[in-house]
């Protein structure tokens, strides 16, 4: 019953913002505001306490998707119902209905680990062991923040002058990568929550010619990791790889829907300022790196670097049934700053 009550379905999101007064014209930063007034209304001293930081706080970029016995903000087990939807309809706000599958469906994978994993498991892998933090106070003026971060889950937004600034670090996971044993719950056997980051990144490497794969695949060994894992800022070097330039059409196309998976996993006008710097910057200098296997169940990362973007995803590690490089974790950076500060 804990997983169902707390990965509330996006149409049914929808239908409580209907009856909360949620405007489709606002912006998804005075949505977010309001949301975030509403969340807190419900919430008494105690919990507001551990919800609420100062917007300065160094907790603010202190993030990580490893699993924890704590972590900064108020966690949904410590909330009652009305407290959960309320703190999942302020999240909801600040993501794409694609983006929020994505997180109801990663916090479900944790009831799949607990089964997989058994008796002897290391961690509880609890489905509402994920925390709620609001840094700052929700304004139409002043700067504030908003993190929703768990396992394998860590969602970033800093709000100024009544719209949200930046939306990163926006980290996603899936254990497993492909859900290959028959186990209990919303989640069969089958499922795969991150299925395009993966799917379209192999199409696009294996549609490359020979003299395009020596550029585009730079090891042949998989980063076992994804760089920068909970540090504040991802200060990166020269860029590595084919560049979309080098690209034919089709493959160009790839590209473009590959970063558009990661682009479209937050609300549309957050999106569309993602999809405007790109191209304000010039898709032809974005660049594709690889690094592993090209094929499924062997260890893989790929790179994909614009000026002012970077995603990686990387699939090394075996499942928690044993199944090799079913394991994934991917993120998407602002390098211009992660967490609206300017990157150094």
């Amino acid at each position: 019953m804990r997983v169902v009550r707390t990965s509330l379905c996006a149409s049914a999101l929808l239908a409580l913002f209907a009856l909360a007064g949620w405007n489709v014209a606002d912006s998804s930063g005075k949505q977010l505001q309001k949301f975030a007034d509403s969340f807190l209304s419900t919430l008494d001293a105690d919990q507001k306490s551990a919800a609420v930081m100062a917007y300065d706080s160094p907790k603010r970029v202190d993030w990580h998707f490893i699993p924890k016995k704590t972590r900064k903000g108020l966690v949904l087990s410590d909330m009652n119902a009305a407290q959960r939807t309320a703190a999942l309809r302020l999240v909801r706000a600040a993501l794409s209905e694609a983006g929020y599958d994505k997180t109801s469906k990663i916090m479900q994978l944790e009831a799949v680990l607990r089964e997989l994993e058994g008796e002897k498991r290391n961690w509880a892998r609890d489905p509402d062991k994920y925390y709620v933090t609001i840094f700052g106070t929700p304004s139409s003026t002043d700067a504030w923040a908003l993190s929703f971060e768990g396992h394998h889950l860590s969602l970033n937004f800093s709000c100024r002058g009544g719209e949200i600034v930046d939306s990163t670090p926006q980290f996603f996971a899936a254990n497993p990568g492909t859900i290959m044993n028959d186990v209990s719950g919303p989640l069969g056997k089958g499922t795969r929550v991150l299925r395009e980051e993966e799917d379209l990144a192999f199409e696009l490497v294996n549609s490359l010619n020979d003299a395009q794969s020596k550029v585009a695949i730079i090891s042949p060994k998989a980063l076992k990791e994804i760089r920068f894992a909970g540090e504040a800022q991802a200060t990166v070097g020269e860029p590595e790889g084919i560049t979309q330039s080098e690209l034919n059409t089709k493959q160009k196309a790839l590209l473009k829907n590959l970063v558009a998976t990661y682009v479209n996993a937050v609300t549309e006008d957050v999106a569309r300022q993602r999809r405007e710097l790109i191209t304000e910057d010039g898709w032809e200098d974005v660049h594709f790196a690889w690094a592993g296997a090209t094929e499924p169940g062997i260890g893989h990362y790929y790179r994909v670097r614009g000026r002012r973007f970077l995603i990686e995803l990387a699939n090394t590690q075996a499942d928690a049934a044993g199944n090799p490089a079913n394991h994934i974790h991917c993120v998407w950076r602002d390098l211009s700053g992660d967490f609206d500060l300017p990157n150094k």
